[in-house]
């Protein structure tokens, strides 16, 4: 799996999608769900994973679109 992901940030009133380590962001967009979803469709593409950030700059949803190297048993 790749260690790159896709993090969506709140940007002043607005929502970014911004690459892991990058300094640049991808796209700015009016809503969180705008910008949760084109980062999806990134993450999807590229097998990584993708960050969700509340107002407060705090992750609080995290997903994985890659190989999982430990998946659930059962």
């Amino acid at each position: 799996m790749s260690v790159k992901g896709q993090h969506v940030v709140p940007n002043g009133g607005k929502w970014s999608v911004r690459k892991a380590g990058a300094v640049r962001v991808t796209g700015v967009y009016d809503t969180q769900k705008e910008a949760v979803d084109k980062a999806r469709d990134i993450a999807k593409k590229q097998h990584s994973e993708l960050y969700i950030h509340g107002r407060d700059g705090r992750i609080r949803e995290r997903n994985s679109y890659g190989k999982d190297p430990h998946p659930p048993k059962g």
